[in-house]
């Protein structure tokens, strides 16, 4: 067939047997390493059983969101994975509650939803790493990057203040820094730190994830500082870029491909029987320590 010219339409395809083998993923930022890792986890998942992956980014703007939904119902996917834009989190909900096939989200929850949803324990990996910081001696650490909004950020926030509360230290608001999740926003995070006082700075930075991290690296590398000794950075997600930048960099896994793995599963059975309530798998992190 592929001689007269043939080209399988798989939307038509769909059409005639009722039964779509085409799966919306809608993620953050395919060129973040832990979510091409998730989309990875999804689609070697989903491929086993013969379906394929129909990827959107929506760069955590809702209108991008709001259009790729759309776009996925035009091509008649049979369910839709989606990590949910930061805010919005009320609106979004009431359109995903609409729609007729399964939604599993992943990695950010929506708040007061029955959704499916997998994801890591933030907390407790936030509370991991800075524990971590504190046995090393640090009192005095940073939490930079990620969006408040967010219920990453949120998770994250309350791991910290369970632990500066257990340990009785106090937090300082000055040291909580929100922000998108690049390295652009680790690197102007760190100039805002030094406008405040250089001769203050923190002993130690946690940053939302690996890539607020390297741009953090990089704001201090610039201001003259040495990493692990002026300052200790730490992150969170375990990238695989983590384990070759200097110093290698100590964080927390959020193994996105397992992650990816699970959602795929378990829209496969929403698939086959959608009458279930909303299912949470929460995955346990692992604190890597590369001192």
């Amino acid at each position: 067939m592929n001689e007269l010219g043939y080209v399988y339409d798989r939307v038509a395809a769909n059409l005639r047997s009722q039964q779509s083998t085409t799966i919306g993923i809608i993620i953050t930022d395919i060129a973040n390493t832990f979510y091409s890792d998730l989309f990875i986890g999804i689609t070697e998942e989903l491929e086993k059983e013969g379906y394929t992956g129909l990827l959107g980014t929506t760069f955590d703007l809702h209108s991008n969101q709001d259009r790729l939904i759309s776009t996925m119902l035009e091509h008649r996917v049979g369910g839709i994975i989606l990590v949910p834009v930061s805010g919005n989190g009320k609106e979004t909900a009431e359109r995903l509650k609409k729609l007729d096939i399964p939604v599993v989200l992943t990695v950010r929850e929506l708040p007061h939803s029955d959704f499916d949803y997998v994801g890591v324990d933030y907390n407790l990996g936030t509370q991991m790493i800075i524990n971590h910081l504190i046995d090393k001696g640090h009192k005095r650490i940073a939490f930079i990057g990620g969006r408040k909004e967010s219920s990453t950020w949120t998770e994250r926030m309350k791991g910290y203040r369970t632990v500066y509360e257990e340990k009785g230290l106090l937090i300082e608001d000055s040291l909580i820094l929100p922000g998108a999740i690049n390295k652009q926003a680790g690197t102007e995070a760190v100039e805002e730190l030094l406008s405040q006082s250089k001769d203050h700075l923190p002993t130690a930075i946690f940053c939302f994830s690996d890539l607020v991290a390297f741009g953090v690296i990089l704001g201090l590398r610039k201001a003259g500082l040495t990493i692990g000794k002026d300052i200790e950075v730490v992150g969170f997600d375990n990238v695989p870029e983590s384990e070759i930048v200097q110093p290698p960099l100590t964080t927390v896994s959020s193994f996105a491909r397992q992650i990816g793995n699970e959602a795929a599963n378990l829209l496969q059975r929403r698939i086959t029987n959608n009458d279930k309530k909303g299912e949470k798998i929460i995955i346990k992190p692992e604190l890597i320590i590369r001192d």
